[in-house]
């Protein structure tokens, strides 16, 4: 069973969020939150598996929620998922540095946003989807952050090689046919990457992919 929390300021939000995944034999909702505040004491209440987190709310926003979550050790297994109206938002990209595990935007259609509560609940990212590649494209084609190259010199070529197949939203089947490896042999250079490069979780491997130039942003003319 997969436990989600939802956090959002609109009640017809959280409703209508929690009568679609309540619905669901493996899903149900154990909490609804009206700010951060609220969100964070009902993840250390509740533990949840995943947490749908509006970017906007008051007492604390989802940028600042997500970041209390991350420094939580109890919370370490939660997986957040930032809501938000708009298809950019300059701050979705900091809150994925900060320790988000995907991006949804909320008129997202219903099979999508049960597909993506069972992804994340499994500990994989939500970056493959093209609104948020091209988030983090249009993001990184900006400001160009003061990182370098030599933020992934603890990996190996393979564990290189494997995260920025991550970076360009490969699932660990997809990298393992690209690569010739087993899925879980996948998953192993992904974890081990993870582990040396300290990131919470793939989300996280992705924007160190794109901050290094691993991986440069696709430019659309």
């Amino acid at each position: 069973m997969i436990d989600v929390l939802l956090a959002d300021d609109q009640p017809l939000i959280r409703g209508g969020f929690r009568a679609l995944l309540d619905a669901e034999p493996d899903i149900r909702v154990v909490g609804e939150a009206a700010n951060g505040r609220e969100a964070i004491e009902l993840a250390l209440r509740h533990r949840p598996d995943v947490a749908l987190v509006d970017i906007q709310m008051p007492v604390l926003d989802g940028m600042a929620t997500t970041r209390c979550i991350a420094a939580h050790a109890e919370l370490a297994d939660l997986h957040v998922v930032i809501l938000t109206n708009y298809g950019f938002d300059e701050c979705v990209f900091e809150t994925l540095r900060a320790g988000a595990s995907g991006y949804l935007v909320k008129d997202i259609e219903p099979e999508d946003l049960l597909h993506a509560v069972r992804v994340v609940a499994k500990g994989d990212t939500l970056l493959a989807p093209t609104i948020t590649r091209k988030l983090i494209a249009e993001y990184v084609r900006r400001p160009p952050p003061a990182h370098t190259s030599s933020t992934l010199d603890v990996l190996t070529n393979r564990e290189r090689e494997v995260v920025a197949h991550v970076a360009r939203g490969l699932s660990n089947d997809e990298i393992g046919s690209v690569m010739s490896i087993s899925p879980t042999t996948a998953k192993t250079h992904v974890s081990r990457a993870m582990t040396k490069l300290g990131a919470r979780d793939r989300a996280q491997l992705v924007v160190l992919a794109y901050e290094s130039g691993l991986v440069l942003p696709r430019r659309h003319d």
